[in-house]
């Protein structure tokens, strides 16, 4: 069987290799530059199966593989498309782990998810993306998890199952990939919050407070993208959002947790080694929302902490003073 290819040798990209290798699937990791080479395959060594091989030759790659997971972050997801793009096939099939959303600067401000940036650029239409809590250390570690497959495209759908179910890693099936992928990406901002409230000790009555709140913002949120709220009440929505914002593991939950002990937002950003897609989101949602006055609370109060230095006791306090009387309110 041709080998199963991933792009990127982050700690997800780590963990779907591995589920892969469990069902004796051959794997091959992709990185950007043979410079990279000796530098990967030490740091890696003692956490990749022996059926996981590390390659630097794209054509090589794509020539041996014909599904592809390409799972890197949001600000470097297009470059490794476009890297990969003169030697795509129909016979490629590819399924994303980026949990993260773009803008375009125009008029209307359009929302792009990383499907479609992957569609866009390779034309195809035999995509899928993996939501879900689905924090890597614990899957690395063996413990139990599952994750959604959002695609429009059954037989895909039932071709990564194959791939990645075992019995420790269930795989569910969603057609709905816009709210999906929209439920993955808005998570992170929440859990940016959850992680400053811990940080401030404010208490676990008001942190299930806080998290509620968000998970309504975010379907308020997928409501104004033209989005179903379903599977925002999903394992990709409510599970992944309620792991996100528990899990001291989460690269997001980290973020707030070091701004509300006072660490500077360049300082974390330099020291962290992999990417909190929660700040980019946060950005592009909060810049939708101050054009179109959108009633984004949470997400603004996270803006400010991130890019304005607000101090974050204070954003605390401003987003316990509002004035909310409904309880559901969509």
């Amino acid at each position: 069987m041709n080998p199963v290819g991933i792009i990127g040798a982050g700690s997800f990209g780590v963990a779907i290799a591995n589920l892969v290798a469990e069902n004796n699937l051959p794997v091959q990791i992709l990185i950007r530059t043979p410079d990279q080479y000796d530098e990967v395959r030490r740091k890696l060594s003692q956490m990749l199966s022996p059926s996981v091989s590390i390659v630097y030759d794209p054509q090589l790659f794509m020539q041996d593989c014909r599904l592809i997971f390409p799972i890197v972050p949001g600000k470097d997801l297009e470059a490794a498309i476009l890297r990969i793009k003169p030697f795509a096939t129909s016979a490629h099939s590819f399924v994303h782990g980026t949990k993260s959303v773009r803008i375009h600067d125009t008029a209307e401000h359009q929302v792009e998810t990383m499907s479609q940036v992957m569609a866009r650029i390779l034309n195809t239409t035999s995509l899928a993306c993996l939501a879900g809590p689905n924090l890597a250390y614990e899957i690395n570690a063996g413990l139990p998890a599952a994750t959604v497959i959002a695609s429009h495209d059954r037989a895909l759908q039932e071709r990564v199952g194959e791939v990645l179910r075992n019995k420790r890693f269930q795989v569910l099936y969603n057609d709905d990939v816009y709210g999906i992928e929209l439920c993955g990406a808005i998570k992170n901002i929440i859990a940016i919050a959850s992680g400053a409230s811990f940080a401030l000790e404010v208490g676990d009555n008001a942190r299930a407070l806080l998290i509620n709140r968000g998970l309504i913002e975010m379907i308020h949120i997928g409501k104004h993208l033209g989005a179903s709220i379903k599977s925002f009440y999903g394992v990709a929505g409510m599970g992944d959002l309620l792991a996100t914002c528990y899990s001291n593991r989460s690269r997001n939950f980290t973020l707030g947790y070091r701004l509300a002990k006072g660490e500077s937002y360049a300082d974390i950003v330099q020291s962290m080694d992999e990417t909190a897609e929660g700040m980019s989101t946060a950005k592009a949602i909060h810049q939708l929302s101050e054009k179109y006055h959108w009633k984004t609370p949470i997400t603004k109060m996270v803006y400010k902490a991130v890019f304005e230095a607000y101090p974050v006791s204070d954003a605390i306090q401003h987003l316990m003073k509002l004035p909310v009387r409904e309880d559901i309110d969509f």
